[in-house]
């Protein structure tokens, strides 16, 4: 399996951490964040592609979908940080070469003070971590 999910969050989070220093990011689900602002990036799609793989069942690449989450509760301008936060996020998925293909902002149910936003991003990896636009 092709796997660079743990690559993918160390490099967003660097950069994302550098411009807020206060901002809690984490590699899982999250459905009520303990602190805020919040970053939830995750891997939510592996799947071989299918169109290179090899007559030996060899996998050469792989699509990924990549879901991140973002969070947050200030008194004011929460729905403005949050799209702060996620230009951020969004602005490292593109350097890395991944194709955004939904943003948008989700009612957060567990509590209607928070502000939430979701983003879904695609790419194609091979097997050396070589990422292409899909």
């Amino acid at each position: 399996m092709i796997d660079i999910e743990n690559e993918v969050f160390s490099t967003v989070a660097t950069q994302v951490r550098a411009s807020f220093p206060k901002i809690y990011m984490v590699g899982e689900f999250v459905k009520s964040p303990s602190q805020f602002p919040c970053v939830s990036l995750v891997e939510v799609d592996n799947q071989v592609y299918r169109n290179t793989r090899s007559s030996s069942e060899i996998e050469n690449h792989a699509q990924l979908m990549y879901e991140v989450q973002v969070f947050t509760n200030d008194t004011k301008g929460k729905k403005a940080k949050c799209k702060e936060i996620i230009g951020a996020v969004d602005n490292e998925m593109k350097k890395l070469g991944f194709t955004r293909t939904l943003l948008t902002p989700i009612p957060n149910e567990e509590d209607a003070t928070i502000y939430r936003m979701v983003g879904r991003y695609r790419a194609i990896v091979d097997k050396d971590s070589t990422i292409y636009r899909r």
